[in-house]
C-alpha cells in the first residue's frame, strides 16, 4: 500500500489522530453559485481551525467531483468531510459512497444543504446568501469535528415476502420475487384473483384480451413452488421490523366443499348486487365472478348470505364461515392494494337520479353483455347518441367542486381516463357505427406510448370533441317528457369561443378517475404514510420511487397512484427488485442513526419510554450493579427511528441519537452565532 494511503488509513482513526477536515462547496450547476459566491465561502472556511483543504467545483456529485474528494482523503489524510450542496436527500448516499471508496468511515461526513436553505430562498440577496452559506458551513464544520465512526445496524432477514393484493401488480411482484429464490405469500381480500383488470374486455393500446393475459400470470403464480396464495384473506395484525415482520392473516372459508360446490351454486336462490358488474346486475350469493376465474371453486358472499339453508338433493345445507388464522414471518412486505373507481355523488352529472347516466367502468360491463352484432339498448330504448364526460372525480378545483368525505378534493389527474374514454369511444364506433359520439373534456392527456394514436383514430372516426373549463362543468339534465332523447347535456365549448351547446343524448358516460383503496386499518397497522392525494406515499419519486418510509415495505401498482397496466407491471417489478436486493443475502443493514443510552448517566426514570412513539424501540430493564438492582433504558435499534423524542425528555442527558448528539447540536448552534472574522478577511 502506498505511503499516502497508509497515512490516510491512519488518519481515519480520529481517536488517535488530529481532526483534519476537507470542506467542499458545490456550485450545483449554477443553482448555488448564481447567488452564493462559492469562492468566498471556500476561502473563509479554509482559514478555520482543523480545515486542511477547502475547494469549490461546478458539480461535486459528478464522477470528476467525487474523484477530487477521494484524492484529498487519500493524499492529504482528510478524516472528516463537509460538503455544501443540494438537499441531503438527493446526494447524501452518493457522498457516503465516495468517502467509503477512499477508505474513510462513511459517517465521518456531514452534508449541508445550501441550495434549498440558502440560494433558492435568497435569490435577491447575494451578499446575505454568501454570509449565510459561510455560517451554515461553519456549523457543519463544528459538527464534523465531533463525528465518530459508526457502523450500520446489521440484522438477520427472513428470506420471505408478503404481497398484499392479488391484482396484476401483486401477481407480477410475487412472481418476480419468487424467481429470485425468495418464498412469497400472496394475500388477496377477495375470494378470487385478478383485481380490476379482470373487469376489462380489452386493453389499450394493443386491444388484447385482458383476462387471457391475466390468467397466464395467475397460472404461473399458482404453479410456482415458492408462492403460497391465500384468497379471501386479509392482514389483521402486524409487529416487528424490516427483515423480521410478524403478521397474522385471517382467511375466510370459501364455504363449499369440492363435492357440493356445483350443486350448491345451482341450487342457491338468494341474490346480491354483482360487484363484478358494478352493481348493474345481480348474482347469487354462491358465485363465480366470471367464467374461468381463479380459483375455479365458487365462493360464498358472506357479507350478503343471510344464513338460510340451501336445499340440495333433499338436504338442507347451511353454509358456515370458519376463518383460519395464519401466522407469518417475512422479511419484506409489498403493498399492491390497487384502487377503486371514483363513485360519483348522488346527483353529480345526474348520476343516481337520471337512469341514463352511468360510469365508464359500468359501460364496459354493459358492452360485455351485448352480443356481437346486436344493437345497444338501454332502459328499453335504442342508444343513438352518447356523451362521454372526462375528469369526473379528477382534477377537481377547491372551492368549485364538492369535497370528498375527508374534506379534500381530488385535484390530481387520474392519467388513464382520457385514453380509456377514447378507447371505449372507438369500441362503440366499431360495434355500433350509427351512434353519434361526443367527448367532453378539459384537456386530452394521452401520454403513453401508442396512446396519442388512439386520440388520432377517434378524431378520424368522427368523434365530436367539446372542450370545457374545469371551473365551468357540463350540466346534465333529464329531458322534458316527449323529447326525442331522455337526457340533455349542456356545455360551454371553448373550441367554439364560448358557445353554449346543448346535446340531446340517450346515454351519458362519466369517465371516472381512480381513488385509493379503503385500507385505513392496514395503513394504521403498518404505520405507513399517505400523500396529499391519499394514495400511499413513496420516500422520493425519483431516488426511491417504490419504497416507503417504513423500511422493508414497498409499493406496487396503483396503491401508489393512478397508473395504467403497463406502468403497474413496471412498478411491481421495481418493487420485487427492491425486495430481492434487501433479502437476497439473508440480512439487512440499517442506518445507525438511532438512540444510544449512556448507562453511566441513566437512572431509569422512564421518561424516555413514555415519550417514545415506536413500539418496542426503548424499554426499561432491570440489572444487577454492585449487588443492587438498577433500572436502565435499553434501545432496540431495529425498532428505533431516531426521532429524538427520548432525547428531549431525559432529565440526565443520558440519551443521544447517533450522528446527531446533543454536543454536536450545541457546537453547531455556537458556530451559527459566533463572529466569523475569516469571512471578512475573505473579501480582501
Amino acid at each position: 500500500m502506498p505511503d499516502k494511503q497508509k497515512a490516510a488509513r491512519k488518519a481515519a482513526s480520529p481517536d488517535k489522530e488530529e481532526v483534519r477536515v476537507g470542506v467542499y462547496t458545490c456550485h450545483c450547476g449554477g443553482n448555488i453559485s448564481h447567488v452564493v459566491q462559492c469562492e468566498r465561502v471556500a476561502k473563509a472556511l479554509g482559514k478555520m481551525p482543523d480545515v486542511v483543504v477547502a475547494r469549490t467545483d461546478p458539480s461535486f456529485c459528478s464522477d470528476a467531483g467525487q474523484a477530487i474528494i477521494e484524492q484529498d482523503i487519500q493524499e492529504l489524510g482528510i478524516n472528516r468531510v463537509v460538503i455544501g450542496a443540494c438537499a441531503p436527500s438527493l446526494h447524501e448516499q452518493t457522498f457516503r459512497n465516495t468517502v467509503t471508496r477512499a477508505g474513510l468511515n462513511p459517517y465521518l461526513y456531514h452534508h449541508v444543504g445550501i441550495r434549498e436553505q440558502d440560494s433558492w430562498v435568497h435569490d435577491g440577496d447575494p451578499e446575505g446568501a454568501t454570509e449565510k452559506a459561510v455560517r451554515l458551513m461553519a456549523a457543519g464544520l463544528a459538527k464534523a469535528r465531533l463525528l465518530t465512526p459508526l457502523e450500520p445496524i446489521r440484522l438477520g432477514a427472513e428470506k420471505g415476502a408478503l404481497v398484499i393484493g392479488g391484482g396484476v401488480a401483486g401477481l407480477r411482484a410475487a412472481l418476480d420475487i419468487a424467481h429470485q429464490g425468495i418464498r412469497v405469500t400472496l394475500v388477496e381480500k377477495s375470494p378470487f384473483l385478478g383485481g380490476r383488470m379482470a373487469q376489462l374486455e380489452s386493453i389499450f393500446p394493443t386491444d388484447e384480451e385482458p383476462r387471457q393475459l391475466l390468467h397466464a400470470l395467475i397460472e404461473q403464480a399458482a404453479a410456482h413452488p415458492s408462492i403460497t396464495i391465500l384468497t379471501g384473506a386479509e392482514v389483521t395484525a402486524v409487529s416487528g421490523y424490516v427483515g423480521n415482520f410478524n403478521l397474522q392473516v385471517t382467511q375466510h372459508e370459501r364455504g363449499l366443499s369440492e363435492e357440493l360446490a356445483e350443486a350448491l351454486l345451482a341450487a342457491c336462490e338468494q341474490e346480491a348486487p354483482d360487484n363484478f358488474n358494478y352493481g348493474l346486475t345481480r348474482r347469487k350469493v354462491v358465485y363465480r365472478p366470471y367464467p374461468g376465474c381463479y380459483p375455479s371453486t365458487p365462493a360464498v358472499d358472506w357479507e350478503h348470505y343471510d344464513g338460510r339453508p340451501i336445499q340440495v338433493d333433499g338436504k338442507a345445507v347451511v353454509l358456515k364461515d370458519k376463518p383460519q388464522v395464519h401466522a407469518l414471518t417475512v422479511g419484506a412486505i409489498v403493498l399492491a392494494t390497487g384502487f377503486n373507481p371514483y363513485e360519483p355523488r348522488q346527483g353529480e352529472y345526474g348520476y343516481g337520479e337520471i337512469t341514463e347516466v352511468v360510469t365508464l367502468p359500468q359501460l364496459i360491463r354493459i358492452l360485455a353483455q351485448v352480443p356481437q352484432g346486436e344493437p345497444l339498448i338501454w332502459n328499453g330504448h335504442p342508444v343513438r347518441d352518447v356523451a362521454l364526460i372526462h375528469c369526473v372525480g379528477s382534477r377537481e378545483i377547491e372551492g368549485v367542486h364538492t369535497p370528498q368525505d375527508d374534506g379534500q378534493v381530488n385535484n390530481y389527474c387520474s392519467r388513464v381516463c382520457c385514453t380509456a374514454s377514447l378507447h371505449t369511444a372507438l369500441e362503440l364506433r366499431r360495434r355500433f357505427p350509427e351512434i353519434n359520439l361526443y367527448e367532453l373534456y378539459q384537456d386530452i392527456r394521452t401520454y403513453g406510448r401508442g396512446h396519442e394514436e388512439i386520440y388520432n383514430q377517434a378524431q378520424s372516426a368522427m368523434v365530436h370533441f367539446l372542450r370545457y373549463r374545469g371551473e365551468k362543468q357540463p350540466e346534465v339534465a333529464a329531458a322534458p317528457p316527449g323529447d326525442t332523447h331522455p337526457a340533455l347535456v349542456r356545455v360551454v365549448d371553448t373550441l367554439t369561443y364560448g358557445e353554449e351547446i346543448e346535446v340531446p343524448v340517450d346515454l351519458v358516460v362519466l369517465a371516472v378517475g381512480m381513488m385509493p383503496s379503503p385500507i385505513d386499518a392496514l395503513v394504521d397497522m403498518l404505520k405507513v404514510s399517505r400523500g396529499n392525494d391519499r394514495f400511499l406515499l413513496e420516500v422520493h419519486p425519483k431516488l426511491r420511487p417504490v419504497e416507503m418510509a417504513v423500511r422493508g415495505i414497498v409499493l406496487a401498482g396503483t396503491a401508489q397512484g393512478p397508473m395504467n397496466i403497463q406502468e403497474s407491471l413496471s412498478a411491481a417489478s421495481a418493487a420485487a427488485a427492491k425486495v430481492a436486493a434487501l433479502l437476497g443475502q439473508g440480512r439487512v443493514e440499517l442506518p445507525p442513526f438511532v438512540a444510544r443510552v449512556d448507562e453511566s448517566k441513566c437512572d431509569g426514570t422512564g421518561a424516555c419510554v413514555e415519550a417514545c412513539q415506536e413500539e418496542g424501540a426503548i424499554a426499561l430493564q432491570t440489572f444487577q450493579e454492585n449487588g443492587h438492582e438498577v433500572r436502565r433504558a435499553v434501545v432496540t435499534p431495529a425498532n428505533c427511528t431516531g426521532c429524538g423524542a427520548c432525547v428531549g425528555v431525559c432529565p440526565k442527558r443520558a440519551i443521544d441519537v447517533q450522528a446527531w448528539t446533543l454536543a454536536q447540536y450545541e457546537a453547531m448552534v455556537d458556530a451559527l452565532a459566533m463572529d466569523i472574522p475569516a469571512f471578512a478577511e475573505a473579501e480582501k
